[in-house]
């Protein structure tokens, strides 16, 4: 073996744990557990071939983003296969609470699943806010799979920050 090929497997590997570094560090706030609500209406798992299928253990990203401007914040939460009846919105403390249940929509004909992946059931995710909001004059949308907050400051303005000086 040449000296050449171990380092090509130390750069790789640096790679590779750089990658998953990153997918949890990103993954870590918008992994979501979904847990069989009343209302979920799951197949049976003798309906199932798939056999990573667990009925009441099912986890999803939820993809967010948190935007400040210098009079409000913006959230924006992937919601997909939702119905915006199903999504409840709380501000406590200084987060907000998005919660909900999607619903497994069934076919209308006989058959039998052989790959279940998408999460099912009720949820709960809780947004950290880094400034303090106006509660009573929040706004909420959804579209396209997509659930915009507008969340108006409390106090209005940028986050103030100052250079220390080292001495």
């Amino acid at each position: 073996m040449k000296l050449a090929s171990l380092k090509d497997v130390g750069n790789l590997w640096d790679s590779v744990t750089e990658g998953w570094r990153h997918l949890w560090e990103s993954a870590r706030g918008a992994l979501t557990r979904f847990r069989p609500g009343e209302k979920t209406n799951l197949p049976k798992p003798e309906e199932v071939d798939d056999e990573s299928f667990a009925l009441g253990f099912g986890w999803a990203m939820l993809g967010g983003e948190v935007f400040e401007d210098d009079t409000r914040l913006v959230v924006r939460l992937e919601l997909p296969g939702m119905d915006k009846n199903d999504i409840n919105l709380e501000v406590e403390g200084d987060s907000l609470i998005v919660s909900g249940e999607k619903r497994f929509e069934r076919e209308s004909t006989e058959g039998r699943w052989h790959t279940l992946q998408c999460a099912y059931g009720s949820f709960r995710r809780i947004i950290p806010l880094p400034v303090p909001v106006k509660t009573e004059e929040a706004r909420a949308s959804y579209r396209n799979g997509v659930l915009r907050v507008e969340l108006p400051k409390r106090e209005p303005g940028r986050r103030s920050g100052r250079s220390i000086p080292v001495e």
